[in-house]
């Protein structure tokens, strides 16, 4: 499958909520939730400043799903979201049974721009998707709004570049 136009507008979502991650003192990241015929199901942003390293919110969309999806509905449903899955999500997205999952920024690109920083490495090794959830179908990245995502986190850790 490849990204649609149509799909830009979740994908731009996820990138205005990686905004309001940011104003909020938070790291960039933000992810839609969008069932089989286009709905927006459910929306979150990066949480993890409270502590809770695990607030991310591909993980929240995960455990929302969980919660209020049919697995139908959750294997026919789509996560959008401004970077790609970090190994903790992609099993989580797995084990719910969710669809698939499109993303801005991979965690390669990320990689590479948070080591431009000097940012130290995170705790948990980044993998593809692909590595830890096999099964899930994923796009990306998707070039049209990746600058705006590395902007987000060249502002976050201090660069404003």
């Amino acid at each position: 499958m490849v990204v649609k136009d149509a799909e830009l507008r979740y994908l731009r979502r996820c990138v205005e909520l990686a905004a309001e991650a940011l104003e909020a003192g938070d790291e960039p990241f933000g992810s839609v939730l969008v069932g089989a015929d286009g709905t927006v199901l459910a929306e979150d942003h990066n949480r993890v400043a409270s502590g809770d390293r695990t607030r991310h919110p591909e993980f929240e969309l995960a455990r929302w799903s969980a919660a209020h999806l049919t697995p139908e509905e959750r294997a026919a449903a789509t996560v959008y979201t401004s970077g790609e899955h970090c190994p903790m999500c992609a099993a989580a997205h797995a084990w719910v049974g969710l669809g698939r999952i499109v993303y801005v920024a991979s965690s390669e690109q990320l990689g590479a721009w948070l080591a431009e920083l000097g940012v130290p490495a995170p705790p948990v090794r980044t993998l593809p998707i692909g590595e830890v959830a096999p099964g899930v179908p994923v796009e990306g990245p998707v070039p049209e709004l990746t600058e705006e995502v590395r902007a987000l986190h060249h502002r976050f850790h201090g660069s404003g570049a």
